[in-house]
């Protein structure tokens, strides 16, 4: 893996929906962010959704079964995301980012690695020093994961995305192999000394995207989009 770089970043010119959506059921925002990609076009605003999830494993298109260890009443659920198992549940900031790469004029590895940043300025923003590790995409503070990534681009377009935990019980990570790493220790935001808010955790989330990618972030209605013609229609409404 290729180390990152230092961006260039340009102007905050782009705009960004940004829909804070409180605590979801997956399956619902997998079929909406789905459908979002799906139904978006060249003139589609990119949008950044936050929200938290009901306990749920997650596990990638190409991830191992034997990484679930004993998940008990908490579900399981494939997905095409890349990425082994990871857990989502309350106290967890999922961020997907539903981004149009061609227009941004980045590649895959430029995305994981602004992402990464994102979460890394994020955490500074309390005095925690986060690194990331060579092989193991995601965000570290010594030797315990703190944030995780899972994407998937289809036609140029990005979805599925990040999880920064922030105060949540931790419990869950201990029936799998985080990330499909054996033994993998996790922590969380509130652990290192950092606030238990996720709306604030979540504001200093948006300001590092907003920098890192150049957007300009426009609060929008806490819905999903439901319906085909909403990706087109925000896209007048925001730009």
């Amino acid at each position: 893996m290729n180390a990152c770089r230092e961006p260039h970043i340009g102007p905050m010119s782009r705009p960004l929906v940004v829909r804070r959506l409180g605590r979801q059921p997956y399956p619902r925002v997998l079929e909406a962010m789905r459908a979002f990609t799906d139904a978006r076009d060249a003139d589609t605003v990119d949008e950044l959704w936050l929200l938290e999830h009901e306990p749920v494993f997650t596990l990638g298109q190409a991830g191992r079964s034997e990484h679930v260890l004993a998940p008990g009443d908490i579900p399981v659920i494939q997905v095409e995301r890349g990425g082994q198992v990871t857990y989502h549940g309350p106290g967890q900031i999922v961020g997907y980012p539903l981004f149009d790469l061609r227009r941004l004029g980045l590649g895959v590895r430029e995305l994981v690695c602004r992402i990464e940043q994102a979460i890394i300025d994020t955490l500074a923003e309390w005095n925690i020093a986060a690194v990331r590790r060579e092989g193991a995409p995601g965000v570290y503070v010594g030797d315990a994961k703190v944030g995780a990534l899972g994407l998937r681009v289809r036609r140029g377009c990005t979805f599925h995305g990040l999880a920064l935990n922030v105060a949540m019980d931790l419990e869950p990570f201990r029936r799998i192999n985080p990330c499909g790493f054996q033994g993998l220790a996790v922590t969380q935001v509130l652990d290192l000394g950092g606030p238990g808010s996720l709306a604030a955790v979540e504001d200093a989330l948006v300001d590092a995207f907003a920098r890192l990618f150049g957007f300009r972030p426009q609060p929008a209605a806490a819905e999903l989009p439901t319906r085909k013609c909403d990706a087109v229609a925000g896209a007048g409404d925001a730009a």
